[in-house]
């Protein structure tokens, strides 16, 4: 039984042997493919640029008079809206009108529940509060006046998120009354 293992690794051995010489060697072409690489760098180099294809926003329509700004000039601002698209932030029909409503309201909605989950942290926090000082515990014991002042905090905020609530709601009924896309209010 011990000669076998012996002779199992010296088989292994073999065949790894036949395998590495059985693997092709390194093509001594492959430089060739390294200046071919090359060669194709500096012919996209050289090759003329594509020409710009005009398309119906290029060209001015003819009810407004105006030449419509190309592509190259117009700036994009920080929530993609064109330059154009700032003075309709003002336009009920608008969608930046929209965009940007929905976002501040389910922006103060998100940071109302983030204030609701602190409070509700430190209240978890206080109700199970070791005072090292002897009158301080006493005087908690009997009163609790922290914990009902933060009670009557987490109240209020779940009042307001509640609120903010119906406010984004509504305003998604006044979106469908304007005839507005409802994904304009995500």
């Amino acid at each position: 039984m011990r000669l076998t293992t012996p002779i199992r690794l010296s088989a292994i051995a073999f065949a790894l042997g036949l395998v590495a010489l059985a693997s092709p060697a390194q093509d001594p072409n492959s430089g060739d493919v390294a200046a071919a690489a090359r060669k194709a760098r500096e012919q996209q180099k050289d090759a003329p640029k594509p020409k710009k294809v005009l398309t119906n926003d290029d060209i001015p329509s003819a009810s407004t008079g105006t030449p419509v700004a190309s592509t190259d000039t117009k700036t994009e601002g920080q929530d993609g809206a064109t330059s154009a698209g700032k003075n309709d932030e003002n336009d009920p029909k608008s969608e930046a009108y929209w965009r940007k409503r929905f976002k501040n309201a389910h922006e103060k909605l998100a940071q109302s529940e983030k204030e609701l989950e602190v409070l509700q942290r430190e209240l978890d926090k206080d109700q199970v509060q070791y005072y090292p000082d002897p009158q301080k515990a006493l005087m908690q014991q009997h009163d609790r006046s922290d914990i009902n002042e933060k009670t009557s905090k987490i109240d209020a905020k779940k009042k307001e998120i509640e609120a903010l609530k119906q406010q984004i709601s509504d305003m998604e009924d006044e979106l469908r009354k304007a005839g507005g896309d409802p994904g304009w209010a995500r």
